[in-house]
């Protein structure tokens, strides 16, 4: 999941229904096929709604949907919280969770266990005019399991006054540091060159990602199950956040950053370059920023060229349990329509999944940055489709940040995190 999640750089959708207590010819059926065709009031279950988009999205469909209203029901802002009511809910048969939101990392969990319906036959949905990676990530074994409706990429945020021009490769970002040394600082004092989120969380499964999807490598094969990660190309990859440290151009606080913090050491000056979600653009522009004015974005650099970010956001999917499942999916249509998608993006920052709204021109006026995040997300790299995500990205946090203490090589970090995938995907 995106670790913005837990700060509210891209808001979570947070609505849900009180299922109202009509009965349905369909209620005798198990499974997917209870409540395929009955309409009714739906229970929409996401996260805390940090941006106040809730009050609008429900308004907008029960002006509509008089007998098949939408209530609000927010869950905590913490992902890990989210996804374990979720859990507890779908392994009760829960029927009052007809919808839910699902970060991309859920995806495979949450069909691999049935606990959502593939959206194919009745439930079928046009997935034509959106991002390619968004509908890849809300896709499991080749069937589209949630409708996506919110996606994000990491970008690269650079000092334009003390850098000529973005760079496109890792080598570029560590000489553009270098000539940079020279020039005047805000602070008075030589900025470090780079920082994304290298504390041991959920961000700095993203940030690994990253570099080793960038370098060629990958986490897990397709199967989601057999650990892929102990390769030369890897190697690369996770060897260029270690070398940081070790050769200076990350700084070493940097292994307590998180999204805030990273933004805080930019937004002072203190870096030339950051690694970081959408949302920090509006932050470094305002009122008290000491770099307004003086900063740019562009793509995330790679190995031999523009870096694949992991991708963030969310989808909407259908739970198996819910009775109301003609409702729902008319739901899932209303939150990816080009209304609501242009909502979300102009009042609430979220990125949308319309392939469309990028070209705008009246919306690129007012974001600037859009081009560039379609190309980020274009370029984008899920984090390891496997229904075993939490065991996974708590092996990744533990090796990949054991490498970057210095306690233990590159290599062996790999082979540990390859090892501890193939216990914790046995099951």
């Amino acid at each position: 999941m995106s670790p913005k999640v837990a700060i509210g750089a891209v808001s979570l959708l947070t609505a849900a229904v009180v299922l109202a207590g009509c009965s349905s010819s369909n209620d005798n059926k198990s499974g997917a096929n209870a409540g395929a065709d009955a309409r009714g009031p739906i229970t929409f279950v996401t996260g805390k709604d940090n941006s106040g988009l809730m009050p609008h999205l429900a308004s907008e469909w029960n002006a509509n949907h008089a007998n098949e209203k939408v209530t609000i029901k927010q869950q905590s802002d913490q992902a890990d919280q989210q996804l374990s009511d979720l859990e507890q809910h779908f392994q009760a048969k829960d029927p009052g969770y007809d919808v839910v939101t699902v970060d991309v990392v859920w995806t495979a969990e949450f069909a691999a266990k049935g606990w959502v319906i593939p959206l194919e036959g009745k439930y079928a949905l046009p997935t034509d005019k959106l991002l390619g990676p968004t509908v890849k990530a809300a896709t499991y074994n080749g069937k589209l399991y949630a409708a996506p409706y919110a996606s994000d990429a990491g970008l690269l945020y650079y000092r334009k006054d003390l850098v000529s021009k973005a760079p496109t490769t890792w080598d570029e970002m560590i000489a553009a540091c270098k000539a940079a040394n020279t020039s005047p600082t805000i602070t008075g004092k030589t900025p470090a060159c780079y920082a994304g989120q290298f504390a041991k969380y959920e961000g700095l499964t993203v940030n690994a990602s990253e570099a080793i999807n960038t370098a060629g490598g990958k986490i897990v094969e397709d199967d989601g199950k057999t650990p892929a990660v102990d390769s030369a190309e890897a190697a690369k990859g996770l060897s260029f956040l270690v070398d940081g440290f070790k050769q200076g151009y990350i700084p070493k606080e940097a292994l307590g950053f998180q999204e805030t913090q990273s933004l805080n050491a930019f937004q002072a000056g203190q870096l030339v370059f950051m690694r970081n979600w959408p949302y920090a653009d509006a932050i470094l522009a305002g009122t008290g920023s000491k770099v307004a004015g003086k900063f740019d974005i562009a793509p995330l650099p790679g190995l031999n060229g523009p870096g694949a970010s992991s991708l963030g956001g969310h989808s909407v999917a259908i739970s198996s349990y819910s009775k109301y499942k003609a409702t729902a999916l008319d739901f899932l249509k209303f939150v990816e329509s080009e209304s609501v998608q242009r909502y979300n993006l102009t009042q609430g920052s979220n990125a949308p999944v319309l392939a469309s709204l990028y070209d705008d021109a009246e919306l690129v006026k007012k974001f600037p940055y859009l081009p560039v995040l379609k190309e980020g997300i274009q370029n984008a790299i899920p984090r390891p489709a496997t229904p075993f995500y939490p065991a996974v990205t708590e092996a990744i946090e533990t090796n990949a940040y054991a490498a970057l203490q210095g306690t233990t090589s590159v290599q062996d970090a790999l082979k540990n995190l390859s090892a501890a995938i193939q216990t914790a995907t046995a099951g």
